[in-house]
């Protein structure tokens, strides 16, 4: 459909000079100069629907931008037609609904038929002025024009003067007539269909992708939710049982609804959107965002999910603050009912916060209408948001997967594909690193044994008298996605597709596997930045000192590793030099810097070296494997490739479980590949027979010790744990009898070191240690008693050759003596 008519050109031109004069768009996607246009080829542009606005907007973008103008008509071969039209609009009368008109490339493509040197591209190109959810109420639908139904001149034109720093524009690919026709049927009717249908695949996707599926009322939603017939069921069960009446049970049900269900409103995001720009300009030195391109990419016909790693409070806002100015609709975030406090609550619930309680499996009613309400969001494609850990990590670390969530989440997509019909679910995994967190003293109060203090807004307040203090930089970086229907398939063929249950009896061990796919493919995203960095090399030093310029060096090799063998696939390294990193984390009061007449010395107190664990911890799972080949060098000063991998080979899974990395698919490649590494940096010298530390320089040896150490406290703590384990033989300990003693010793060797690390000891790494060694099989359990054979006993005394005689001598001692 034209756009324009010979009459309105005058008024045209002043619209477009207006428009250009009043307009000032907050997202243009891509950017003009990537758009990826031939330059050889004329350029139509096509809009979803008839809106002078849009075309007036546009054509003051195209030519803003030295794009091919999208204004007046365009003359291509024989055919002259507007440079910028729309996909007819589907009219109605009172009583019936009309066909929809033919679209306007009837023309252009008998023309190319006829001639196949005249090609044409079609950009789509989608306007938004405002960014509310589509909703069917309210005042701000009538202010952001764009919402599911079409909207009136006055709406429009309120929208305009309301939304003009709102607006986005979003380009499609160039699609050319040529790819359209179909060889066999060259048919104009035929391939003008087809290319409408086409386009409007591509607007929904993009409309679906900026403003989420259409919200109904929250009312109109928990009544739903209540009336529906899982809570129906759950409320005469209740009341057969002996329990409440049932009146009083829906009511309860409709309470419950209130207290969980989200209530996301435009001027709310508008507000957060604006709030939270002047908070991270103040709190932060910049957002860095990485792999978007993969959310957009399955934006629009897939249900997101969002699982980022729980650091911080602060990660509920800056996810969906990063989604909503990357022209991506925010999620619905799963937050802990503690957050629903005043003030700070109706704002949450707001912008898209669904609250749930820590647990509610011994309250049926209120699991049936919380699962009713997730399926709802999961079934109608809103995006969602939930940590996986539970919350925040005290200790940096990736903490295993809590399976609730992700329960929920497997058999709402399995209801919905039982039923027939079901939107693809994908799993958006998002790491979010921090140079500075606001959490810093309330962490090691808690790890040291302090009782976590209740959120409140008095807590708030005294949290915003940091923001004066420097923050640095935050880095969210998205991971690879994970697509549930696909996970299935590997994990159980495709046979789940034809089940009819929701709770099949696989769902128990798949959950748990789901989860630590997601936490590896969480910490594969990691986010290397100056603090965890120095973080890594100053905590591997025994006293947390080291010379200004062996910091640098050690500082650039981690940087080089990364580079040329990164520790995983989408990690990201912060830019930069050694120095600078350096000068950063002195900066953010992390290290010291003390003068020296022979060279500067860089430190740590003992707050600060406690401190900067949670950081290390963060980023430590990257240099897994080649700290643990750096420290197989420490005391046995060459080794051969066969050799090497007898030593690591029994010890690697259960580290790599520990620390959620991927292992390799072959450890001998992997560890070729590293040796290589290090052979290229000078940590390593080739021997007649594989590879040896180098005798010079003595730095290098150094760095390599220093490359290590990082591995030293994970393998200390599983020679403890065995040693404890074999000291009292199969079938005289429980799995939590054994994690409680090995902490025990680990504190113990904690305090005899000066090692004030309270992580160290921290009782969950001993749980999943011994999680990891049942997996691996090397024990197994009778009556809650583990149980081992003699392979576990030769596997502990061969590893034990890692450690040297003095660190050997000194983890015997502090076993004896307990």
């Amino acid at each position: 459909m034209a756009l324009h008519h010979p009459l309105t050109t005058p008024l045209r031109a002043l619209m477009t000079q207006l428009i250009a004069a009043w307009v000032r768009p907050r997202l243009i996607e891509p950017a003009p100069d990537a758009l990826a246009l031939e330059p050889s080829l004329p350029v139509v542009f096509v809009l979803p629907r008839p809106a002078a606005s849009d075309a007036w907007l546009l054509a003051s973008l195209t030519r803003r931008h030295g794009l091919p103008l999208a204004a007046g008509r365009r003359r291509v071969g024989e055919v002259t037609l507007p440079a910028c039209v729309a996909l007819p609009a589907q009219r109605r009368r009172l009583w019936r609904r009309q066909s929809r008109p033919e679209a306007p490339f009837r023309a252009l493509i008998e023309q190319r038929l006829a001639n196949p040197h005249q090609e044409v591209q079609l950009v789509p190109v989608s306007v938004f002025w405002g960014r509310a959810p589509g909703k069917r109420f309210g005042f701000w639908r009538m202010v952001a024009a764009d919402s599911w139904q079409l909207t009136g001149r006055l709406r429009r034109l309120l929208s305009m003067l309301v939304n003009r720093r709102s607006v986005e524009i979003h380009f499609g690919a160039p699609l050319r007539l040529g790819d359209l026709i179909d060889a066999t049927r060259p048919d104009a009717g035929l391939t003008n269909r087809k290319a409408a249908r086409l386009l409007r695949v591509h607007f929904r996707r993009v409309r679906t992708r900026v403003l989420g599926p259409d919200l109904s009322h929250r009312r109109t939603l928990i009544e739903g939710v209540a009336r529906s017939p899982e809570v129906r069921e759950v409320i005469e069960a209740l009341a057969a049982e002996g329990r409440p009446s049932t009146p009083r049970l829906q009511r309860r049900a409709l309470r419950y609804g209130r207290e969980i269900a989200s209530n996301m409103t435009y001027p709310v995001l508008r507000f957060m959107d604006r709030l939270l720009r002047r908070l991270w300009n103040r709190l932060y030195d910049g957002v860095d965002v990485r792999g978007l391109e993969r959310v957009k990419a399955l934006a629009g016909d897939h249900t997101l999910v969002y699982v980022p790693c729980h650091r911080s409070h602060i990660d509920y806002l800056l996810l969906s603050y990063v989604l909503y100015h990357d022209g991506l609709m925010p999620p619905h975030i799963a937050a802990g009912r503690n957050l629903d406090m005043p003030l700070v609550g109706p704002l949450l619930r707001r912008g898209g916060a669904f609250f749930l309680r820590r647990s509610f499996r011994d309250n049926r009613l209120y699991g049936a209408v919380f699962n009713e309400y997730l399926h709802r969001l999961i079934a109608r494609g809103h995006p969602l948001e939930y940590f996986i850990e539970g919350g925040r990590s005290r200790s940096g670390r990736m903490l295993p997967a809590r399976p609730g969530m992700l329960a929920m989440t497997l058999r709402s997509f399995l209801r919905s594909a039982a039923g027939g019909h079901y939107q693809p679910l994908a799993f958006i995994p998002v790491h979010i690193g921090y140079e500075r967190i606001i959490e810093n003293a309330s962490y090691q109060r808690e790890l040291r044994g302090g009782r976590k203090r209740k959120e409140s807004p008095l807590a708030l307040l005294r949290v915003l008298g940091q923001l004066r203090q420097p923050f640095g930089r935050v880095s969210v970086n998205v991971g690879e996605p994970l697509l549930l229907a696909d996970f299935l398939d590997d994990e159980l063929g495709r046979g789940w597709r034809e089940a009819r249950e929701t709770r099949p009896a696989w769902l128990g061990e798949v959950v748990p596997r789901l989860g630590e796919s997601l936490c590896r493919r969480i910490n594969a995203a990691a986010a290397l930045n100056p603090v965890n960095l120095v973080a890594l090399a100053l905590l591997a030093t025994p006293h947390h000192a080291i010379e200004a310029r062996l910091l640098e060096r050690q500082l650039g090799l981690l940087a080089e590793l990364q580079r040329r063998l990164p520790g995983a696939p989408h990690a990201s390294l912060a830019p930069g030099t050694p120095a600078e990193w350096i000068d950063q984390a002195m900066a953010l009061g992390m290290v010291q810097r003390r003068e020296h007449p022979l060279g500067d010395i860089v430190l740590a107190d003992a707050a600060q070296a406690a401190l900067l664990g949670w950081y290390r911890n963060n980023v430590l799972h990257l240099f897994a494997l080649a700290g643990l080949t750096a420290f197989a060098f420490r005391h046995q000063p060459a080794h051969d490739l066969d050799a090497l991998e007898g030593l690591l080979a029994p010890g690697w899974p259960i580290l790599a479980r520990e620390l959620m990395v991927a292992p390799p698919a072959s450890l001998r490649e992997a560890l070729s590949a590293m040796l290589g590494v290090l052979g290229e940096l000078g940590l390593l010298g080739r021997s007649a027979t594989g590879w040896q530390r180098p005798d010079e320089p003595l730095e290098a040896g150094e760095c390599l010790d220093l490359l290590g150490q990082l591995m030293q406290p994970s393998l200390e703590r599983g020679y403890l744990l065995l040693a404890v384990l074999l000291d009292a033989g199969p079938g005289r300990l429980t799995a939590e009898t054994l994690a409680d003693q090995s902490r025990q010793l680990a504190e113990r060797l904690a305090l005899l070191s000066g090692r004030d690390a309270p992580e160290f000891f921290d009782t969950r790494l001993f749980v999943s240690l011994v999680e990891s060694l049942e997996q691996e099989g090397w024990l197994w359990r009778e009556e809650e008693r583990l149980m081992f054979d003699d392979r576990l006993c030769e596997a502990a005394r061969h590893s034990r050759r890692l450690f040297d005689p003095t660190l050997r001598h000194r983890l015997q001692l502090v076993t004896r003596q307990a």
